[in-house]
């Protein structure tokens, strides 16, 4: 320890205490405290690796003139050259289009409506009732998509329940082909996929409601805040930070809306609205056996994915205090 400028004491010097535990010390015995939390983690450390991690392997055939048939020292190095091909392809651009349109409709209804529905699940007084509409709500994640794809065929079909509907509604004086005009694909694709994913999505918001503290609303009661300004105020606010993390994750997955219900609702009048990226690289990738140019159709879903993650993660942090970020 040095003293003060100027003063006349004597300079005195700490040694270390050769008994105070290092920093490697400390992290073994934080580790040792915490054995059986990591035993616990351990298998799904050891899932991610194998399914998640060690598959990136397969991104070199990207850049390979890649034949099954050869063993990876035999394949022949093409560089960039899928990746050029890939973006000099109108088909492309069409397919990312129909991507991107369902994957914001999908973001727009899929991720509002379930705030509103578990708020409203919230809002209701009876515990029995609102616990049978969430087990009726919550049933359709568990249908298949063939089902689900079935259901619409035939509800929309031309002598089908919603054109028969409308006939006697007198708003339309003709069947409607909504399985044959692409116009309205995206907005099957959309109704669909709410229908069956509204309930189970609406399950994490309406746990962040229940931790909210019940004191606030009563504490609001108090005050003279009717129902609306008691969401607005105490149950909005509560949920703001789960609400963030799952937007960002669902800014990040945007691009990545799978293949089945599209590959399931499309038919051949409507394929240049339904096809999107996933079934161009199965189709182009895998069918015709060009793996290399599929396996650049799924770098360039990743690439964008984590750039997607990256942007909403920083757009959010600067609206909300680092509170809700990843």
């Amino acid at each position: 320890m040095r003293p003060a400028k100027g003063s006349t004491q004597p300079l005195i010097y700490s040694m270390p205490d050769p008994a105070a535990p290092t920093w490697g010390r400390k992290i073994m015995r934080q580790i040792y405290q915490q054995r059986y939390l990591f035993l616990m983690v351990l298998p799904f450390v050891v899932w991610v690796i194998i399914f998640k991690y060690i598959p990136i392997w397969g991104w070199t055939m990207a850049f390979q003139d890649y034949k099954p048939h050869l063993s990876f020292a035999e394949q022949t190095w093409v560089g960039w050259k899928y990746f050029v091909e890939l973006f000099h392809d109108r088909q492309f651009y069409l397919v990312l289009r129909n991507t991107i349109a369902m994957s914001l409709l999908s973001l727009l209804c899929g991720y509002t409506f379930p705030i509103m529905f578990a708020i409203l699940l919230n809002e209701i007084g009876r515990r029995y009732f609102r616990q049978i509409i969430q087990t009726i709500s919550y049933l359709p994640h568990f249908v298949s998509w063939v089902v689900v794809a079935g259901i619409f065929t035939k509800l929309l079909a031309i002598g089908g329940p919603v054109n028969q509907l409308l006939l006697a509604l007198g708003l339309t004086d003709k069947p409607i082909l909504f399985m044959a005009k692409g116009e309205y694909f995206w907005g099957i694709v959309t109704i669909a996929d709410l229908w069956k994913e509204l309930g189970w999505n609406s399950i994490i918001f309406l746990a962040a409601i229940m931790g909210i503290d019940g004191n606030l609303y009563e504490a609001a009661q108090m005050d003279g805040a009717g129902r609306f300004r008691q969401i607005w105020h105490i149950t909005l606010p509560g949920i703001r930070p789960v609400v963030f993390i799952m937007l960002i994750m669902s800014i990040g997955n945007l691009i990545n809306i799978g293949f089945e219900k599209q590959f399931l609702l499309q038919n051949n009048m409507v394929k240049d609205y339904s096809e999107v990226l996933d079934l161009y690289a199965l189709t182009y990738g895998i069918r015709v056996a060009r793996y290399a140019y599929g396996t650049a159709v799924g770098i360039f879903k990743s690439a964008v994915s984590i750039v997607l993650l990256f942007l909403a993660n920083f757009i959010i942090r600067r609206f909300n205090d680092d509170r809700a970020v990843l």
